[in-house]
């Protein structure tokens, strides 16, 4: 497991395009037959990835000081692959693609699998829990959805909610994905940051395409460029963004204060610099 620590906002001021990249652009999350886990120091998030070559088993890096991966935490998985299947405890569990599972804490056993010859891919985002919720899938049908922006601002999307206070039931974690539709390249405008939880994007669905991802302080923005698989860390004190070559989907996940989706703080773009 690979550890990540944002820094400060005033630490980004002097950095240069590669020192960015390498403190909040994850690049390398996912290679065949391999559990790869980041854990990006913001609320001790774990973003992984997960391409299965037969049977892959989650377990604790030593760092966690735990006997099992989900002893203190709870974790949200979407396939972004062909269908497989994520076995918790002996049960299985199979995502089609874009599909969820959210695995609740004290689960001793987890791990994945395809259903056929064609590879699934699994990321998942996982925060400490205080208490067990339940284990439970839902369908890309079942998710709480919304149609927001418009075609003139090349913004129209639809929001998947899948875990959160109104879905599936957590203690801290929020996640679900946003597509958006044809010929539209923003996922939100303006900026906004969400001063009481850290959020982690997983890009995908990009193809060949690419994402400016935009980030820092309304006063001194910077910016990422972002590829097909590749996630950004977001401290609460960072605003996001993004616009793309073409029409993509991404992978939202927020653990800290509370769960309101609609907790978020609009930069005022009188002070964007």
């Amino acid at each position: 497991m690979k550890k990540r620590y944002p820094p400060r906002p005033s630490e980004i001021h002097r950095m240069t395009t590669d020192e960015l990249r390498e403190e909040f652009l994850v690049d390398d999350l996912f290679a065949p037959g391999e559990i790869r886990l980041v854990h990006t120091g913001l609320e001790r998030m774990i973003a992984g990835g997960v391409i299965p070559d037969g049977e892959l088993h989650l377990n604790a890096d030593d760092d966690l000081r735990a006997e099992y991966f989900q002893e203190r935490r709870e974790t949200g998985v979407i396939n972004i692959g062909e269908p497989g299947v994520v076995i918790v405890e002996g049960e299985p569990f199979q995502l089609n693609p874009m599909e969820c599972l959210y695995i609740g804490m004290g689960a001793k056993e987890v791990s994945f699998r395809s259903v056929s010859d064609r590879s699934a891919v699994f990321y998942l985002l996982s925060c400490p829990a205080h208490r067990k919720h339940p284990t439970q899938r839902m369908s890309v049908q079942q998710a709480e959805v919304s149609q927001i922006g418009k075609q003139e601002n090349a913004s129209c999307r639809k929001i998947h909610r899948y875990i959160h206070e109104n879905g599936i039931e957590s203690c801290q974690l929020v996640m679900g994905f946003t597509v958006l539709a044809p010929g539209n390249v923003w996922n939100t405008w303006p900026p906004h940051t969400h001063d009481r939880r850290s959020e982690v994007y997983l890009y995908t669905g990009l193809g060949d395409n690419v994402v400016m991802h935009i980030m820092g302080e309304p006063e001194n923005s910077r910016h990422l460029v972002v590829r097909d698989r590749q996630a950004v860390l977001s401290p609460p004190w960072s605003m996001h963004c993004g616009v793309g070559t073409g029409a993509y989907c991404f992978i939202w996940g927020m653990a800290g204060e509370n769960q309101s989706f609609e907790d978020m703080d609009p930069a005022d773009l009188e002070r964007l610099k």
